[in-house]
């Protein structure tokens, strides 16, 4: 699989669900379509669709992706055992790397994406941990299986990271970091996101 367009997909099918298929909604479910909500109402938005506005646009999404998405968690469980290996400096230092080598990936695509519908297919509640499985149609029909894992803080339930078709984007990156790290170190994962980063 192709992991560009696998992540791009996994991005757009987060935030651009089309119509919905009504079902059994609980917590975590009912959290996850507020944020789908927020970004169709600012890609609705006809104050925000002229080319001049692509920069407040893409912001908005991010700030309401932002809300919803743990990133540290997401970087936490892609680093692995070598997340206790880093120092607090460190780690402040890879949270933001890591959150935008995605954004690198989605925001110029997230825009051009449309999907049929989507239906909520079951939601798992497990304590403080929930899976919420869904199939995702495309306009030719097609569907596309996609779990989603949030964790529960407080009152709020987080995306800590999703697969589609059984391929999950926390473990695919754990492997390609510990590759890195495993024949170069930690400093040489640092200068790669740093240098992806800038390429936004």
């Amino acid at each position: 699989m192709n992991w560009t367009f696998f992540i791009q997909a996994m991005f757009c099918l987060s935030l651009i669900f089309g119509m919905v298929v009504p079902g059994f909604s609980g917590e975590p479910q009912d959290q996850l379509r507020e944020t789908t909500d927020k970004v169709l109402s600012i890609l609705a938005d006809p104050d925000l669709k002229s080319p001049s506005k692509a920069k407040e646009r893409r912001e908005r999404i991010q700030k309401i992706v932002d809300e919803r998405f743990d990133w540290e968690e997401m970087a936490r469980r892609s680093l692995a055992r070598h997340w206790s290996q880093r120092t607090p400096e460190e780690k402040r230092e890879f949270v933001p790397l890591f959150k935008s080598l995605l954004e690198r990936v989605y925001t110029d695509k997230v825009e051009g994406y449309s999907w049929n519908k989507i239906s909520f297919e079951s939601e798992t509640i497990d304590g403080d941990y929930a899976v919420i499985r869904v199939n995702i149609f495309t306009a030719k029909d097609q569907a596309i299986h996609v779990d989603y894992r949030l964790l529960k803080k407080g009152k709020l339930w987080f995306v800590y990271d999703f697969s589609v078709e059984g391929v999950g984007l926390v473990n695919n990156y754990r492997t390609q970091f510990n590759e890195i790290i495993a024949k170069s170190s930690f400093q040489e994962l640092i200068k790669r996101l740093k240098a992806k980063s800038a390429q936004n």
